[in-house]
């Protein structure tokens, strides 16, 4: 009985890319996951490990950047052909390419350069009671409220110590995915008006801040919240850092003015605050 190599491919996998197209003080964001998978005549480098018919999955990577900032990114559909074409005809050793593409949309919330994601946040509540002649409380909520700023945003004049490599900026891509609780004064309100007034004064909060901080911008976002509703009394925020980083396209003979981003997913600076006001009532700790 011989023992013989099946099918196989290779590939890598959610390569995620973000292109900004700017238009003068006008944005439009891009948001892709990428999955490049080749397949062609690498018997060899299984059962050898000769590697001599191998593209790199980190030259496929590259190459997805550099396409994004050559081209731009129009359909997906184009973009893939423009990919899955390039690894095919370029390399004799790839006879098919396999690219997969999920694209994030984003709706501009208002101005030229700030977006809320597509997919929806998810509406949250949480009720507390002691019985009909107890205390009461109610929090709403929601949460995978996903926020991108392209601009507008700067981080710098932070601690520095030995180990810091970070470098200042005064021109970032802010994003962050809100989770958002508030507490009600009382039991009785029209919810689901709240509701959408807390949202607007989030999204509000958000567009409207030039960030010197994702911290600056929690605090914002909560006093906007409260500002617009005498019925509420406190504003709890949890905000991931959606870190995007520059790509390096010099290797390619590119610059890359702000316009190529590696969306990263972790690790991921959390930032987590309240807002209150100043009569807000205690929650009895064993409600917490």
């Amino acid at each position: 009985m011989a023992i013989v190599l099946g099918p196989n491919r290779y590939g890598k996998a959610e390569i995620r890319v973000v292109r900004v197209e700017r238009d003068g003080v006008v944005h439009r964001i891009k948001d892709l996951n990428v999955s490049v998978s080749l397949s062609g005549a690498m018997d060899e480098v299984h059962l050898t490990g000769d590697n001599a018919a191998v593209l790199t999955t980190d030259t496929q990577k590259n190459t997805v950047f550099a396409f994004a900032k050559k081209y731009g990114i129009g359909e997906i559909e184009d973009f893939g052909l423009l990919l899955a074409r390039h690894f095919v005809d370029s390399q004799p050793t790839i006879h098919h390419a396999r690219v997969e593409i999920r694209e994030y949309t984003w709706d501009r919330i208002s101005g030229p350069h700030s977006f809320i994601r597509d997919g929806g946040e998810i509406r949250t509540a949480l009720v507390r009671s002691d019985g009909s002649d107890g205390p009461e409380s109610v929090v709403s909520g929601l949460t995978d409220l996903v926020l991108l700023n392209s601009t507008g945003s700067e981080f710098h004049g932070f601690a520095e110590d030995e180990y810091t490599t970070l470098a200042p900026t005064d021109d970032r891509i802010l994003a962050t995915a809100v989770t958002a609780w508030w507490r009600h004064r009382g039991t009785a309100a029209s919810w689901g008006e709240s509701y959408r007034a807390a949202r607007a004064g989030l999204l509000a909060g958000f567009a409207e801040t030039h960030s010197l901080s994702l911290q600056q911008t929690l605090y914002e976002m909560g006093r906007r919240v409260l500002d617009g509703q005498p019925g509420l009394c406190e504003v709890r925020m949890s905000m991931p850092n959606k870190h995007h980083f520059l790509v390096d396209l010099e290797p390619f003979g590119m610059d890359n003015d702000n316009e190529v981003y590696f969306a990263a997913d972790r690790p991921y600076g959390l930032i987590e605050g309240s807002v209150l006001t100043d009569d807000a009532p205690p929650v009895p700790p064993h409600w917490h």
